[in-house]
């Protein structure tokens, strides 16, 4: 019975990533398109998205949500190009930059739970390339 909970639960989690990650992608194709309008521009190229590890925001997920929802919108012919940035975090106690997987990476040089995030919290649409004609 406990493992079959936990199956439900896992499921839930990956749809609720997903569902999260859809609302992202449908935020993102406003800005596109209103930025599209704004620039006179007759169809979206290249999409250049940004995304930090420590974002929230599952990469996967995201690119499954842009692809579900493009069609039709102003991305639909658009490379989409999604840069991930690794998380750096800087020591508050001995000053010492390092890479982190989570939230949670202790320092490596002084074992330090205090630190503040530098890079990995980005998401942002970096570039659009615009097609005038």
């Amino acid at each position: 019975m406990n493992f079959t909970l936990l199956y439900i639960f896992n499921d839930l989690t990956k749809d609720k990533f997903l569902m999260h990650e859809m609302s992202i992608a449908l935020n993102i194709l406003d800005i596109v398109e209103k930025e599209l309008k704004k620039a006179d521009g007759k169809k979206i190229e290249r999409l250049n998205l940004v995304v930090g590890k420590l974002s929230g925001v599952v990469v996967e997920s995201l690119q499954f949500a842009l692809e579900a929802s493009r069609n039709s919108s102003a991305i639909a012919d658009a490379e989409i190009i999604i840069d991930e940035v690794a998380a750096t975090m800087k020591c508050m106690n001995c000053d010492f930059e390092f890479k982190a997987d989570d939230f949670y990476t202790i320092c490596p040089k002084c074992n330090s739970f205090k630190h503040q995030i530098m890079t990995g919290k980005e998401l942002f649409i970096k570039s659009l390339t615009i097609q005038q004609d």
